[in-house]
């Protein structure tokens, strides 16, 4: 004959496991909420009190002479975007510069200026891009992406540039 045990028996002050289980599940669908209010909160403060666009300074490029018609020559801004300054014509005005981010949009290569076609290129995959800095062929030109532009500003014989303070100790 087979004897029984008896069954094993559990303190009286211990929880049951489902009250455990149900506790916990409560505390973290508790939090989740909490965290999904706090997010909102944010995206609504985010909303009613925008950033600021970044501060822009003007910054030396270069003597205006010494920069050739068909010559360019890059430029670092504060926050290390690559820039391109090229000098397209002749007749001594701000207008004879250009200003364009050397980033291709489509993967982020440098572009450089040939002044001999007249365009700037990309030679991951032959983005070309006019004088002005609109794609005209390769991925860029199928996509109308543009390179981005930079304000120029001529005083004195002097070529300024105006670009994004943010990296600068001031």
């Amino acid at each position: 004959m087979k004897s029984k045990e008896p069954p094993a028996s559990r303190p009286d002050d211990a929880p049951p496991r489902r009250s455990f289980l149900g506790q916990t599940g409560g505390a973290a669908m508790a939090l989740a909420l909490a965290t999904s209010y706090g997010t909102c909160g944010a995206y609504g403060l985010r909303f009613l009190y925008p950033a600021r666009p970044p501060r822009r300074i003007w910054q030396f490029v270069a003597v205006a002479d010494r920069l050739q018609p068909g010559e360019s020559m890059p430029f670092r801004a504060p926050d290390g975007q690559r820039i391109t300054v090229a000098r397209q014509g002749e007749a001594g005005t701000v207008e004879d510069f250009i200003a364009l981010g050397s980033t291709c949009p489509h993967l982020g290569c440098q572009v450089h200026w040939q002044p001999d076609r007249q365009r700037f290129f990309c030679p991951c995959h032959n983005g070309v891009f006019d004088p002005r800095g609109k794609g005209i062929g390769g991925p860029p030109g199928e996509a109308g992406q543009s390179l981005p532009r930079f304000p120029l500003k001529l005083e004195g014989g002097l070529l300024y540039i105006e670009v994004p303070a943010e990296g600068l100790l001031v």
